[in-house]
């Protein structure tokens, strides 16, 4: 069982940045592909970043492209969301999720993952 800890979330004005933390805990995090995924009221939830074991290969949501970055310190069994040029169109529950092995294969979709986090609100205002 892995459980997953957001944080970070907040209010902020358009042109904003902020930086999500997920901590992770129960399972080995280096064995662990994490994802990063949203949902606004009234809208499905969608993908927003992931990235691979070692950190070299990332994924974006072509949103978020330029503007979100996803990393991890597997020493510290963290992923993080750095968010910058945040609009209002960004307001969300905010979910970082987990995919253990044997992995899933699009990092982009829901149900690749198995574990997820309770979610962080961020709101920007305009």
């Amino acid at each position: 069982q892995v459980q997953l800890v957001e944080s970070g979330g907040g209010l902020v004005q358009a042109g904003g940045s902020l930086r999500l933390s997920c901590a992770a805990s129960g399972r080995t995090f280096s064995t662990l592909r994490m994802g990063w995924f949203r949902q606004a009221p009234g809208k499905e939830r969608e993908f927003v970043a992931a990235i691979t074991l070692n950190g070299v290969g990332t994924y974006y949501a072509d949103s978020v492209k330029g503007r979100f970055t996803i990393s991890r310190d597997n020493a510290k069994n963290t992923v993080y969301l750095q968010m910058h040029s945040l609009t209002p169109e960004d307001t969300a529950v905010y979910y970082c999720a987990a995919d253990p092995p044997p992995y899933g294969l699009a990092p982009q979709g829901p149900s690749t993952y198995n574990y997820w986090g309770q979610g962080t609100q961020v709101t920007v205002s305009s």
